[in-house]
Protein backbone atom coordinates (compact mmCIF):
# COMPACT_ATOMS: atom_id res chain seq x y z
CA UNK A 1 0.00 0.00 0.00
CA UNK A 2 1.51 3.65 -1.01
CA UNK A 3 2.06 6.06 1.34
CA UNK A 4 -0.90 8.42 0.07
CA UNK A 5 -3.40 5.24 0.71
CA UNK A 6 -2.13 4.77 3.85
CA UNK A 7 -2.84 8.23 4.66
CA UNK A 8 -6.30 8.11 3.10
CA UNK A 9 -6.85 5.19 5.15
CA UNK A 10 -6.24 6.80 8.48
CA UNK A 11 -8.20 10.14 7.42
CA UNK A 12 -10.93 7.77 6.78
CA UNK A 13 -10.85 6.23 9.92
CA UNK A 14 -10.39 9.49 11.66
CA UNK A 15 -13.47 10.87 9.99
CA UNK A 16 -15.31 7.94 11.34
CA UNK A 17 -14.93 9.11 14.83
CA UNK A 18 -15.99 12.83 14.20
CA UNK A 19 -19.69 13.04 15.88
CA UNK A 20 -22.72 13.69 13.57
CA UNK A 21 -23.55 16.98 13.39
CA UNK A 22 -27.46 18.10 14.10
CA UNK A 23 -28.99 19.29 10.87
CA UNK A 24 -29.90 22.86 12.40
CA UNK A 25 -26.46 23.54 12.50
CA UNK A 26 -26.20 24.65 8.61
CA UNK A 27 -29.95 25.34 8.24
CA UNK A 28 -28.71 29.32 7.80
CA UNK A 29 -25.77 27.49 5.15
CA UNK A 30 -28.36 25.93 2.56
CA UNK A 31 -27.45 26.98 -0.87
CA UNK A 32 -30.18 25.86 -3.61
CA UNK A 33 -28.50 27.25 -6.77
CA UNK A 34 -30.06 26.24 -10.05
CA UNK A 35 -29.30 22.54 -10.23
CA UNK A 36 -31.76 19.50 -8.45
CA UNK A 37 -29.15 18.01 -5.77
CA UNK A 38 -29.84 16.32 -2.43
CA UNK A 39 -28.58 18.98 -0.10
CA UNK A 40 -24.76 18.58 0.65
CA UNK A 41 -23.12 17.04 4.01
CA UNK A 42 -20.82 20.06 5.03
CA UNK A 43 -17.60 19.13 4.33
CA UNK A 44 -16.63 19.26 8.00
CA UNK A 45 -17.85 15.01 8.22
CA UNK A 46 -16.06 14.00 5.05
CA UNK A 47 -12.40 12.65 4.25
CA UNK A 48 -11.57 16.15 2.99
CA UNK A 49 -12.04 17.97 5.49
CA UNK A 50 -9.76 15.72 7.69
CA UNK A 51 -7.44 15.59 5.78
CA UNK A 52 -7.30 19.34 4.98
CA UNK A 53 -6.16 19.69 8.42
CA UNK A 54 -2.38 17.80 7.43
CA UNK A 55 -0.12 20.87 7.27
CA UNK A 56 1.06 19.05 4.34
CA UNK A 57 -2.25 19.62 2.09
CA UNK A 58 -2.64 23.23 1.20
CA UNK A 59 -6.27 24.50 0.18
CA UNK A 60 -6.84 26.12 -2.96
CA UNK A 61 -9.76 28.83 -3.87
CA UNK A 62 -10.13 28.69 -7.59
CA UNK A 63 -12.68 30.88 -9.87
CA UNK A 64 -13.51 29.19 -12.86
CA UNK A 65 -15.60 30.53 -15.92
CA UNK A 66 -17.32 27.47 -18.35
CA UNK A 67 -19.42 27.39 -21.61
CA UNK A 68 -23.12 25.97 -19.65
CA UNK A 69 -24.62 24.15 -22.79
CA UNK A 70 -21.47 22.14 -23.03
CA UNK A 71 -21.73 20.77 -19.88
CA UNK A 72 -24.24 18.55 -18.07
CA UNK A 73 -24.71 20.94 -14.76
CA UNK A 74 -22.01 21.35 -12.19
CA UNK A 75 -21.74 18.44 -10.21
CA UNK A 76 -20.34 15.24 -10.71
CA UNK A 77 -22.30 12.67 -12.69
CA UNK A 78 -21.99 9.00 -13.81
CA UNK A 79 -21.37 9.23 -17.96
CA UNK A 80 -21.79 12.67 -17.99
CA UNK A 81 -19.75 15.50 -18.58
CA UNK A 82 -20.17 18.20 -15.66
CA UNK A 83 -17.63 21.10 -14.65
CA UNK A 84 -16.41 19.36 -11.21
CA UNK A 85 -15.56 16.32 -13.03
CA UNK A 86 -13.40 17.74 -16.06
CA UNK A 87 -12.21 19.82 -13.09
CA UNK A 88 -11.07 17.48 -11.09
CA UNK A 89 -9.40 15.00 -13.78
CA UNK A 90 -7.36 18.39 -15.20
CA UNK A 91 -6.14 18.50 -11.50
CA UNK A 92 -5.50 14.63 -11.18
CA UNK A 93 -2.90 15.23 -14.47
CA UNK A 94 -1.23 17.48 -13.07
CA UNK A 95 -0.57 16.24 -9.25
CA UNK A 96 -0.58 12.59 -10.11
CA UNK A 97 -3.34 12.07 -7.69
CA UNK A 98 -7.47 11.99 -7.62
CA UNK A 99 -9.22 15.21 -5.40
CA UNK A 100 -11.92 16.47 -4.59
CA UNK A 101 -13.77 19.94 -6.13
CA UNK A 102 -16.08 21.84 -3.82
CA UNK A 103 -18.08 24.06 -5.50
CA UNK A 104 -19.47 27.55 -4.07
CA UNK A 105 -23.01 26.90 -6.53
CA UNK A 106 -24.53 24.77 -8.20
CA UNK A 107 -25.78 25.43 -11.59
CA UNK A 108 -27.95 23.72 -14.09
CA UNK A 109 -27.23 22.12 -17.41
CA UNK A 110 -27.00 24.98 -19.93
CA UNK A 111 -26.16 27.77 -17.53
CA UNK A 112 -22.93 30.10 -17.81
CA UNK A 113 -20.68 31.11 -15.30
CA UNK A 114 -18.20 34.32 -15.86
CA UNK A 115 -16.90 33.10 -12.47
CA UNK A 116 -18.16 30.26 -10.48
CA UNK A 117 -15.69 29.49 -7.31
CA UNK A 118 -14.31 26.40 -5.88
CA UNK A 119 -11.85 25.03 -3.52
CA UNK A 120 -9.61 22.20 -3.72
CA UNK A 121 -6.79 20.46 -0.77
CA UNK A 122 -3.59 19.64 -2.66
CA UNK A 123 -0.77 18.04 -1.00
CA UNK A 124 2.33 18.18 -3.13
CA UNK A 125 4.45 14.79 -3.34
CA UNK A 126 7.76 14.56 -5.50
CA UNK A 127 7.01 12.57 -8.86
CA UNK A 128 10.63 11.30 -8.91
CA UNK A 129 10.95 10.22 -5.34
CA UNK A 130 7.68 8.97 -4.31
CA UNK A 131 6.97 10.07 -0.84
CA UNK A 132 8.47 13.26 -1.08
CA UNK A 133 6.32 16.31 0.26
CA UNK A 134 7.73 19.09 -1.65
CA UNK A 135 6.42 23.00 -0.86
CA UNK A 136 2.95 24.01 -2.09
CA UNK A 137 2.92 25.35 -5.44
CA UNK A 138 2.42 29.09 -6.30
CA UNK A 139 -1.16 29.86 -6.86
CA UNK A 140 0.00 31.35 -10.29
CA UNK A 141 1.76 27.83 -11.03
CA UNK A 142 -1.76 25.90 -10.31
CA UNK A 143 -3.48 28.40 -12.65
CA UNK A 144 -1.35 27.74 -15.93
CA UNK A 145 -0.79 24.15 -15.50
CA UNK A 146 -4.38 22.94 -14.88
CA UNK A 147 -5.44 25.70 -17.67
CA UNK A 148 -2.93 23.79 -19.64
CA UNK A 149 -4.78 20.29 -19.20
CA UNK A 150 -8.52 22.12 -19.86
CA UNK A 151 -7.40 23.46 -22.90
CA UNK A 152 -6.22 20.02 -24.39
CA UNK A 153 -10.05 19.34 -23.72
CA UNK A 154 -12.81 21.17 -25.33
CA UNK A 155 -11.88 24.45 -24.25
CA UNK A 156 -14.97 25.33 -22.82
CA UNK A 157 -13.97 25.75 -19.31
CA UNK A 158 -10.89 28.08 -17.95
CA UNK A 159 -9.52 29.08 -14.24
CA UNK A 160 -9.16 32.29 -14.11
CA UNK A 161 -8.21 33.23 -10.35
CA UNK A 162 -6.44 31.09 -7.97
CA UNK A 163 -5.62 31.90 -4.08
CA UNK A 164 -4.67 29.87 -1.31
CA UNK A 165 -6.82 29.85 1.80
CA UNK A 166 -6.67 28.61 5.17
CA UNK A 167 -7.88 24.70 5.29
CA UNK A 168 -11.00 25.66 7.05
CA UNK A 169 -12.29 28.13 4.37
CA UNK A 170 -14.95 26.57 2.25
CA UNK A 171 -16.06 28.12 -0.67
CA UNK A 172 -19.69 27.42 -0.21
CA UNK A 173 -20.20 28.67 2.94
CA UNK A 174 -18.07 31.11 2.96
CA UNK A 175 -19.66 32.57 0.53
CA UNK A 176 -21.00 36.40 1.49
CA UNK A 177 -23.77 36.63 -1.70
CA UNK A 178 -23.93 35.62 -5.28
CA UNK A 179 -24.75 37.51 -8.72
CA UNK A 180 -26.43 36.06 -11.23
CA UNK A 181 -27.18 38.04 -14.45
CA UNK A 182 -29.99 37.10 -17.34
CA UNK A 183 -29.94 37.73 -21.16
CA UNK A 184 -32.88 38.81 -22.94
CA UNK A 185 -32.64 39.72 -27.04
CA UNK A 186 -35.52 41.03 -28.26
CA UNK A 187 -36.74 41.64 -31.83
CA UNK A 188 -38.62 39.87 -34.81
CA UNK A 189 -34.75 38.68 -36.39
CA UNK A 190 -33.11 35.39 -35.73
CA UNK A 191 -30.27 35.33 -33.50
CA UNK A 192 -27.16 35.40 -35.01
CA UNK A 193 -24.94 31.99 -34.85
CA UNK A 194 -22.57 33.84 -32.39
CA UNK A 195 -25.26 34.95 -30.01
CA UNK A 196 -27.31 31.17 -30.17
CA UNK A 197 -26.99 29.45 -26.41
CA UNK A 198 -26.18 32.88 -24.84
CA UNK A 199 -29.27 34.69 -24.30
CA UNK A 200 -33.28 33.95 -24.48
CA UNK A 201 -34.88 35.25 -27.49
CA UNK A 202 -38.18 36.81 -27.29
CA UNK A 203 -39.71 38.19 -30.66
CA UNK A 204 -42.03 40.27 -28.91
CA UNK A 205 -41.45 44.39 -27.80
CA UNK A 206 -40.36 44.06 -24.20
CA UNK A 207 -42.11 47.63 -22.09
CA UNK A 208 -38.60 47.84 -19.95
CA UNK A 209 -40.28 50.58 -17.61
CA UNK A 210 -43.29 47.83 -16.34
CA UNK A 211 -40.60 45.43 -16.11
CA UNK A 212 -38.20 47.39 -13.51
CA UNK A 213 -41.75 48.57 -11.56
CA UNK A 214 -42.12 44.59 -11.64
CA UNK A 215 -38.86 43.99 -9.65
CA UNK A 216 -39.84 45.98 -6.92
CA UNK A 217 -42.21 43.85 -5.57
CA UNK A 218 -39.84 41.22 -5.66
CA UNK A 219 -37.06 42.65 -4.11
CA UNK A 220 -36.48 42.26 -0.17
CA UNK A 221 -36.97 39.50 2.45
CA UNK A 222 -40.06 36.99 1.16
CA UNK A 223 -41.58 33.71 1.10
CA UNK A 224 -40.64 32.80 -2.80
CA UNK A 225 -42.55 29.92 -2.90
CA UNK A 226 -44.40 30.67 -5.83
CA UNK A 227 -40.72 30.92 -7.58
CA UNK A 228 -39.19 28.17 -6.00
CA UNK A 229 -39.72 24.58 -8.34
CA UNK A 230 -40.88 21.57 -7.17
CA UNK A 231 -37.50 19.56 -7.02
CA UNK A 232 -35.94 22.27 -4.24
CA UNK A 233 -35.29 20.61 -1.31
CA UNK A 234 -34.09 23.63 0.50
CA UNK A 235 -35.79 23.82 4.53
CA UNK A 236 -36.96 27.29 3.77
CA UNK A 237 -38.57 29.51 1.01
CA UNK A 238 -38.13 32.57 2.48
CA UNK A 239 -35.11 34.36 1.02
CA UNK A 240 -33.71 37.97 1.10
CA UNK A 241 -33.25 39.20 -2.48
CA UNK A 242 -31.12 42.48 -2.40
CA UNK A 243 -31.01 43.40 -5.87
CA UNK A 244 -33.14 42.53 -8.79
CA UNK A 245 -33.31 45.16 -11.60
CA UNK A 246 -33.52 45.17 -15.11
CA UNK A 247 -31.68 47.36 -17.80
CA UNK A 248 -31.58 47.58 -21.59
CA UNK A 249 -27.21 47.12 -22.37
CA UNK A 250 -25.66 47.88 -25.84
CA UNK A 251 -26.79 45.01 -27.92
CA UNK A 252 -23.51 43.44 -29.49
CA UNK A 253 -22.50 40.48 -31.31
CA UNK A 254 -19.71 38.34 -30.45
CA UNK A 255 -17.35 38.58 -33.45
CA UNK A 256 -18.20 41.79 -35.10
CA UNK A 257 -15.56 43.81 -37.25
CA UNK A 258 -17.87 46.39 -37.99
CA UNK A 259 -18.82 48.55 -35.90
CA UNK A 260 -21.62 52.25 -35.94
CA UNK A 261 -18.04 54.09 -35.83
CA UNK A 262 -16.88 52.36 -38.64
CA UNK A 263 -15.28 54.25 -41.83
CA UNK A 264 -17.20 51.50 -43.60
CA UNK A 265 -20.74 52.58 -42.45
CA UNK A 266 -19.69 56.43 -42.92
CA UNK A 267 -22.40 56.54 -45.88
CA UNK A 268 -25.02 55.19 -43.99
CA UNK A 269 -28.37 57.42 -42.68
CA UNK A 270 -27.22 57.67 -38.75
CA UNK A 271 -31.23 56.15 -38.45
CA UNK A 272 -30.18 52.87 -39.73
CA UNK A 273 -26.59 52.63 -38.33
CA UNK A 274 -25.05 49.37 -36.86
CA UNK A 275 -26.12 48.85 -33.31
CA UNK A 276 -29.87 50.48 -33.37
CA UNK A 277 -32.75 48.80 -32.76
CA UNK A 278 -33.43 48.64 -36.57
CA UNK A 279 -29.52 48.85 -37.72
CA UNK A 280 -28.69 48.06 -40.80
CA UNK A 281 -31.67 47.58 -42.18
CA UNK A 282 -31.08 48.93 -45.63
CA UNK A 283 -27.32 47.51 -46.27
CA UNK A 284 -27.10 44.76 -47.26
CA UNK A 285 -24.96 41.88 -45.60
CA UNK A 286 -25.56 43.69 -42.22
CA UNK A 287 -27.58 41.65 -39.94
CA UNK A 288 -30.57 43.82 -37.72
CA UNK A 289 -29.63 43.99 -34.15
CA UNK A 290 -31.60 42.99 -31.32
CA UNK A 291 -32.67 45.18 -28.09
CA UNK A 292 -30.56 44.17 -25.91
CA UNK A 293 -31.91 43.79 -21.72
CA UNK A 294 -29.91 42.53 -18.50
CA UNK A 295 -31.77 41.00 -15.26
CA UNK A 296 -29.60 41.43 -12.20
CA UNK A 297 -29.95 39.84 -9.32
CA UNK A 298 -28.19 39.59 -6.04
CA UNK A 299 -29.00 37.62 -2.73
CA UNK A 300 -27.15 35.32 -0.35
CA UNK A 301 -28.73 32.42 -1.90
CA UNK A 302 -30.93 31.39 -3.99
CA UNK A 303 -34.38 28.58 -4.42
CA UNK A 304 -33.99 25.72 -7.43
CA UNK A 305 -34.66 27.57 -10.48
CA UNK A 306 -35.93 30.98 -8.62
CA UNK A 307 -33.65 33.08 -11.33
CA UNK A 308 -34.80 31.69 -14.11
CA UNK A 309 -38.82 31.72 -12.40
CA UNK A 310 -38.77 35.40 -11.91
CA UNK A 311 -37.34 36.32 -15.09
CA UNK A 312 -40.65 34.14 -16.76
CA UNK A 313 -42.37 36.16 -14.68
CA UNK A 314 -40.95 39.63 -15.49
CA UNK A 315 -40.97 38.55 -19.82
CA UNK A 316 -44.65 38.45 -19.32
CA UNK A 317 -44.78 41.51 -18.21
CA UNK A 318 -42.70 43.23 -20.28
CA UNK A 319 -45.09 41.79 -23.21
CA UNK A 320 -47.92 43.02 -21.28
CA UNK A 321 -49.12 39.20 -20.62
CA UNK A 322 -49.16 40.34 -17.07
CA UNK A 323 -48.82 43.28 -14.68
CA UNK A 324 -47.48 44.86 -11.49
CA UNK A 325 -50.45 44.05 -9.83
CA UNK A 326 -50.32 40.11 -11.10
CA UNK A 327 -47.01 39.93 -9.52
CA UNK A 328 -47.91 40.19 -6.64
CA UNK A 329 -50.81 38.31 -6.48
CA UNK A 330 -48.25 35.84 -7.73
CA UNK A 331 -46.01 35.99 -4.75
CA UNK A 332 -49.03 35.74 -2.63
CA UNK A 333 -50.08 32.83 -3.87
CA UNK A 334 -46.78 30.87 -2.56
CA UNK A 335 -47.51 27.92 -5.36
CA UNK A 336 -45.19 27.76 -8.23
CA UNK A 337 -47.71 26.90 -10.19
CA UNK A 338 -49.29 30.64 -10.26
CA UNK A 339 -45.55 31.77 -11.95
CA UNK A 340 -44.69 31.53 -15.92
CA UNK A 341 -43.42 29.61 -17.48
CA UNK A 342 -39.85 29.03 -16.46
CA UNK A 343 -36.98 31.16 -18.18
CA UNK A 344 -34.78 28.59 -20.61
CA UNK A 345 -31.15 27.74 -18.93
CA UNK A 346 -29.08 29.46 -21.95
CA UNK A 347 -29.66 33.12 -20.93
CA UNK A 348 -28.44 32.59 -17.13
CA UNK A 349 -24.90 33.48 -16.01
CA UNK A 350 -23.35 33.41 -12.73
CA UNK A 351 -21.36 36.53 -12.68
CA UNK A 352 -19.90 36.96 -9.08
CA UNK A 353 -19.59 34.87 -5.73
CA UNK A 354 -18.23 36.96 -2.95
CA UNK A 355 -16.06 36.37 -0.37
CA UNK A 356 -14.29 38.50 2.66
CA UNK A 357 -11.12 36.77 1.72
CA UNK A 358 -7.99 36.71 4.03
CA UNK A 359 -4.62 37.60 2.83
CA UNK A 360 -3.04 34.90 0.23
CA UNK A 361 -1.75 31.69 2.70
CA UNK A 362 1.15 31.01 0.37
CA UNK A 363 3.64 31.94 2.90
CA UNK A 364 1.93 30.82 5.85
CA UNK A 365 1.58 27.14 4.14
CA UNK A 366 5.55 27.13 3.07
CA UNK A 367 6.13 27.84 6.70
CA UNK A 368 3.89 25.13 7.82
CA UNK A 369 5.29 22.67 6.05
CA UNK A 370 9.23 23.44 7.30
CA UNK A 371 7.90 21.95 10.68
CA UNK A 372 5.94 18.93 9.67
CA UNK A 373 8.90 17.51 7.43
CA UNK A 374 10.78 14.43 8.75
CA UNK A 375 14.46 15.24 9.62
CA UNK A 376 15.74 13.75 6.03
CA UNK A 377 13.32 16.05 3.97
CA UNK A 378 14.36 18.89 5.30
CA UNK A 379 17.35 18.32 4.82
CA UNK A 380 17.03 18.13 1.05
CA UNK A 381 15.26 20.62 1.12
CA UNK A 382 18.16 22.92 2.63
CA UNK A 383 20.61 21.57 -0.01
Amino acid sequence: MTQFAKRISECSEQASKIPEEKEEDHQNDSVEEEEEYPEEVPETRTVTEVMSTNKRIQRYLIAVEYIGTRFSGSQKQLNCRTVVGVLEEAFHKFIGQPVSISLSSRTDAGVHAASNVCHVDVERISKRKPGEVLPPHDSSVVRRAVNHFLQKSEGDIMVTDVRCVPSDFHARFRAQERTYFYRILSGPEPLSVFEKDRAWHVTEELDLRAMQEACKVLVGCHDFSSFRASGCQANSPIRTLDELHVSEVVSTALFPSINQDSPVLSSIDNSSKLGMPNGGSNVFGIRKKHRSYEVTARARSFLYHQVRLIVGVLKAVGTGELTVSDVERILKAKTVTAASPMAPACGLSLGFVKYDLPEDDQTDAAESLETCLDPVSRKRRLQ
